[in-house]
């Protein structure tokens, strides 16, 4: 995971119980999760801004033939 950092953050109780109430998780299990999947969420808009602009050459019959 690589080196961590402790921090102090304020936020509305309300809405970290409820994503407490999601993960099943502490409040540090809670906010590792969200700070995850915000990165990830940018991750897949850069991706899909690729959208159309890479083109790739798979022949679906040649990549399944293992499975016959």
């Amino acid at each position: 995971m690589g080196e961590m950092r402790k921090i102090t953050a304020h936020v509305p109780a309300d809405l970290l119980q409820r994503a407490q109430e999601a993960t099943g998780a502490g409040v540090t299990e809670t906010l590792r999760i969200a700070l995850e999947q915000l990165a990830v969420s940018k991750a897949y808009a850069e991706f899909r801004k690729l959208r159309g602009k890479v083109k790739l050459s798979i022949d679906l019959d040649e990549l399944r033939e293992d499975r016959r």
